[in-house]
């Protein structure tokens, strides 16, 4: 399809979704809504109709936007970040949106039913949600199932994380947990990423504790894998708390890291939205993963693969985030607020902009208002 009819296809799908859907989506709970937009996918993704509608509403492939990274091809960097697609239902759909890529989860060792509710909230003056959820999905057992003998037309990440549940402030025991979602998912996943961040679990984020990541990354070691393991980092730990988990990463086999989760710092809020437990995604966190982002590039953009997630809004925001060292954004906050277009929409300008600066393929972006000190 030619661009000036992609824009013209997504100007009118921004028009429908700001205009008449939007507005009836949110006067909905946003956790029903959510569950009701799952079933929607999964209805689609099962049938080739739904496929060839979706693809023709959204899709978007330029040549520029296309990578090889650790022997995987992405057709384009922009992917969904783990905690939309928990259970990995969606894998028949996402393509047709245009994603990129997409990361599962995140799955735990058992199935866990998460936080009471209610535990997801919008935040539309702030263009951010609250996110309490702790860690909900059906477990890396019915999820690997779920995967199993499945193609895929784009790679397929797996988030694994420990089971938020009280056997697991025991150290050695949620580091089992990991193990078990770790063997799960490994034979299916295009790459694993190990959640360290989650800021909605019972025992906190004690392997952001590099003593503590020392034990989980070596007992991980050892396990078999065909795929690329990335370390998913919290924006809210400090510069030498950073250093400690790259030097860790560094001395195991780890391949990327993914800047960031949510955060747990308040930011103003709009009277009525006070007091929420949760992390804050989309534009609550978008500077402070893109100081992550750049400090971890900075560190160590040569050891590891990056990729940049929180806030991501339009174009430009993917394109600050690649320029900063990501090869990979993610993003969900923004798709929910603006419609799915706005992952044809960002593609098509990301390739413009590469255009205009020169560069014949994203890769030659990554890192450029950056420097590499190692």
């Amino acid at each position: 399809m030619k661009d000036s009819l992609v824009r013209s296809r997504n100007k009118i799908s921004r028009g429908i979704y700001q205009g008449i859907l939007k507005p009836a989506f949110f006067r909905a709970d946003p956790e029903s809504m959510h569950d009701r937009m799952t079933e929607t996918g999964i209805f689609l993704g099962n049938h080739k109709l739904g496929i060839k509608i979706a693809k023709g509403l959204f899709d978007y492939q330029n040549p520029s936007l296309e990578q090889n990274l650790h022997g995987i091809h992405f057709k384009n960097p922009v992917g969904l970040s783990a905690g939309f697609d928990k259970d990995g239902k969606l894998t028949g759909i996402l393509p047709a949106i245009g994603f990129g890529f997409a990361e599962i989860g995140s799955v735990t060792g058992r199935e866990c039913a998460g936080n009471p509710k209610p535990r997801l909230w919008r935040l539309p003056e702030e263009r951010s949600l609250v996110v309490h959820y702790g860690l909900k999905n059906e477990g890396c057992e019915k999820v690997a199932k779920r995967l199993a003998g499945k193609h895929f037309e784009i790679p397929i990440g797996a988030s694994i994380a420990m089971t938020n549940c009280p056997e697991n402030l025991d150290a050695e025991k949620a580091i089992k947990d990991y193990v078990l979602a770790f063997r799960a998912l490994e034979p299916f996943a295009s790459y694993l990423a190990v959640n360290i961040s989650c800021p909605n679990a019972e025992g906190g984020q004690p392997f952001s504790d590099p003593k503590f990541l020392d034990v989980l990354l070596s007992a991980l070691d050892k396990e078999k894998r065909h795929c690329p393991v990335f370390l998913k980092l919290s924006p809210d730990i400090s510069e030498e708390q950073t250093d400690g988990i790259l030097a860790c990463a560094e001395a195991h086999k780890v391949d990327g890291i993914i800047c960031t989760n949510l955060t747990k710092r308040r930011m103003p809020i709009s009277a009525g939205h006070r007091g929420m437990r949760g992390g804050l995604s989309g534009k609550a966190v978008e500077g402070l993963s893109n100081q992550m982002l750049s400090y971890v590039y900075r560190k160590a953009g040569k050891r590891f693969i990056l990729i940049g997630s929180g806030g991501i809004w339009n174009a430009q925001d993917a394109y600050k985030k690649i320029r900063l060292g990501a090869s990979l954004v993610e993003m969900i906050t923004g798709m929910i607020f603006e419609g799915p277009q706005l992952i044809s929409e960002i593609n098509q300008e990301l390739a413009e902009l590469l255009k205009k600066d020169g560069f014949k393929n994203i890769s030659e972006a990554v890192g450029v208002d950056n420097s590499i000190s190692n």
